[in-house]
C-alpha cells in the first residue's frame, strides 16, 4: 500500500504551488496540488512538506515534518494522482494520533485533486 513518489527540487515548482490547481485542508493538514504539465514524462507524484513557525520550535516542525512523510507512504495508491503536491500542517498535526494524521492527509489529498478536476471541468472566465 506504500506510493512511491518523488521530492520537489525546482524553484520554479515551488513558485507554481503558490497558484495551484486546487487547494484543500482537513484539520491541521492543508494540501496544495498542481496539475503535470503536458510534457511530463515521470508520472510519479512529486511531494514537499511545509510546516511553519508558528507550528513550534525547530525539534517539534520537524516531527510534524517526519509524521507527515511517514504517513504519505499508508496513503491510498489510487488517492496520489500524478502532479506535484504541497503538504503542510498546523501545530496540532504533532500531538494528532497517527492514524487520525493518515485519514486528515488523505482527506485533504483527495479534496484537492478533486477542486482541481472541477475547476479544469469549468473555467474560469
Amino acid at each position: 500500500m506504500s506510493t512511491a513518489v518523488r521530492p520537489i527540487h525546482r524553484r520554479a515548482t515551488f513558485s507554481q504551488l503558490r497558484r495551484p490547481s486546487g487547494r484543500a485542508s482537513a484539520g491541521p493538514v492543508q494540501v496544495r496540488y498542481l496539475r503535470p504539465a503536458p510534457e511530463c514524462a515521470d508520472p510519479r507524484p512529486a511531494v514537499a512538506f511545509t510546516v511553519g513557525r508558528r507550528a513550534g520550535k525547530a525539534v517539534t516542525r520537524n516531527r510534524i515534518r517526519r509524521r507527515l512523510r511517514a504517513a504519505i507512504g499508508q496513503v491510498p495508491t489510487g488517492t496520489l494522482r500524478p502532479g506535484c503536491y504541497l503538504v503542510g500542517a498546523a501545530a496540532p498535526a504533532a500531538t494528532l494520533s497517527y492514524q487520525a494524521l493518515v485519514g486528515c492527509l488523505e482527506q485533504a489529498l483527495t479534496g484537492a485533486t478533486r477542486v482541481a478536476a472541477a475547476a479544469s471541468a469549468h473555467p474560469a472566465r
